[in-house]
């Protein structure tokens, strides 16, 4: 039997300890996307308990923020709500996922939790309901009296050379300029284009939000969808004088719908009056948006990527009380590849096509996603078009490897550009560390059935690149 998450976990032949060990595992982090807060890299916050860097929970203000992977686990064992997100009891609260986490065999989170003891805590022994007030205690002196357990300590711990934030375009970026002025922060640190709300024409706040963006680019309104394509781009020049590489959309589907602009701009003008606006003419101004918008990033460099098929807030009952990205959204299934490739084809027609990068919610579109790649690399840059890698409900172990294996079959795997964390958790960079231990034993397979040769320098290329080369190449850090 092999011990529990030794050095070797994962690594379950000779040639994938080979490649992690000397390949891999000492390489630097790029975390090309997450949802960290650049205020709390620049305070250096300090973390009074591990309640508060692995749950989170309700701030003061009112709003949620922590780890809704946690909390529905912690339903899932019956865990009363204000247990799961309220800030009472921590300790309990910390006894009561002890318990949980015995009970999920299989699930990752059993996995991250306990490498992240291990790495950053130097606890070797599985979290179990006997021994969690000793951990907890030991995790809070650690967390208080050793000065590199501050978010920036944490950052240099885990080898992170670049940090991709999630922002809003309406973003002044005061903290990412702050952290750009400070030289005592050896990472780099940049913004990411969140444009949603501008996007989502039909759901709750788009007015209001509207009106914040004009009061973002100096105008008193925007009122037509060429004010807002023409207000976005302004913002995407502020996000690329600040270094911003990539953009994010997290849309329930992508659509392509070209209408004429009057169109649009009826539907806009219906948006914000409050009237309702119909699926063709939310479409037409989505695809309006995202075709201007996709070519301002081509011209700034700026890789898109578009997240989808992901149904939230489903829980109305927990929705009311608790708010978003709480934990109560599930996988959608839009099947919307025709629409993915309408766009980039439409993009690529006047050689404005961005580095794009295309990530489902529903692994049933993996092999979609891999023959879309096809119809559009070009010699910009190697998987100049990418296939997201596996991303929330699908960050498993069998989740990376169905989505290893697709891109495999279908493109080429060793121009993947690798992990990220998705995380607002300071201590998920392990995901980085598990992400590769799949990989190279996934390859190590491969090598020892015979299926790729054991050239050691090809290898090392394919393992190296995924691990962290690709993506500084392919988001030029």
């Amino acid at each position: 039997m092999k011990p529990f998450m030794d050095d070797d976990f994962i690594l379950g032949n000779d040639t994938a300890k080979h490649l992690f060990h000397d390949y891999a595992e000492a390489l630097p982090i790029i975390d090309y996307h997450c949802h960290i807060s650049p205020r709390e890299i620049y305070e250096d916050r300090r973390f009074d308990n591990l309640g508060d860097v692995w749950f989170g929970g309700r701030e003061a203000d009112g709003h949620y923020f922590g780890d809704h992977y946690k909390w529905r686990l912690m339903r899932s064992n019956g865990m009363p709500e204000e247990e799961v997100t309220g800030r009472g009891d921590e300790l309990k609260r910390f006894k009561g996922f002890a318990d949980t986490l015995t009970m999920a065999i299989g699930n990752p989170m059993h996995h991250w939790c306990n490498l992240e003891l291990k790495k950053y805590f130097g606890i070797t022994e599985p979290l179990n309901t006997d021994n969690a007030e000793a951990i907890w205690n030991k995790c809070n002196d650690k967390l208080r009296n050793d000065p590199d357990m501050s978010v920036r300590g944490l950052i240099r711990q885990s080898n992170v050379a670049y940090v991709g934030t999630t922002d809003d375009p309406i973003d002044t970026l005061e903290w990412h300029e702050k952290i750009a002025a400070d030289k005592s922060i050896d990472f780099m640190v940049r913004p990411s284009f969140r444009p949603d709300k501008a996007i989502n024409i039909t759901k709750a706040g788009f007015k209001e939000y509207i009106e914040s963006l004009a009061k973002a680019v100096g105008k008193d309104s925007l009122d037509s969808t060429q004010d807002v394509i023409d207000a976005l781009i302004n913002r995407i020049e502020f996000f690329a004088a600040h270094g911003c590489v990539a953009s994010d959309h997290g849309l329930d589907y992508i659509p392509f719908r070209k209408l004429p602009m009057e169109v649009c701009d009826n539907a806009f003008k219906k948006a914000m009056k409050g009237e309702a606006v119909t699926t063709e003419e939310a479409e037409g101004y989505q695809t309006a948006l995202l075709i201007a918008i996709g070519k301002a990033y081509h011209k700034h460099n700026i890789a898109m990527e578009l997240h989808y098929s992901c149904l939230r807030n489903m829980n109305e009952r927990m929705f009311a009380a608790e708010g978003p990205d709480t934990g109560f959204d599930m996988i959608a299934n839009n099947s919307c590849g025709g629409s993915i490739a309408a766009l980039l084809s439409e993009l690529d027609k006047t050689g404005e096509l961005p580095k794009t990068i295309i990530f489902s919610l529903n692994p049933a579109d993996n092999e979609q996603i891999g023959t879309i790649l096809g119809c559009f690399q070009s010699s910009e840059v190697p998987g100049k078009i990418q296939h997201g890698p596996a991303w929330w409900f699908n960050d498993t172990k069998s989740g990376m490897e169905d989505q290893m294996k697709s891109l495999a079959n279908l493109g080429l795997l060793g121009n993947f550009i690798g992990m990220l964390t998705d995380s607002r958790s300071f201590l998920s960079y392990t995901r980085h560390d598990y992400f590769r231990r799949i990989m190279c034993n996934l390859i190590g397979e491969w090598v020892e059935n015979g299926e790729y040769p054991n050239d050691d320098a090809a290898l090392k290329r394919i393992v190296e690149g995924i691990s962290y080369y690709n993506a500084k190449r392919y988001f030029g850090i």
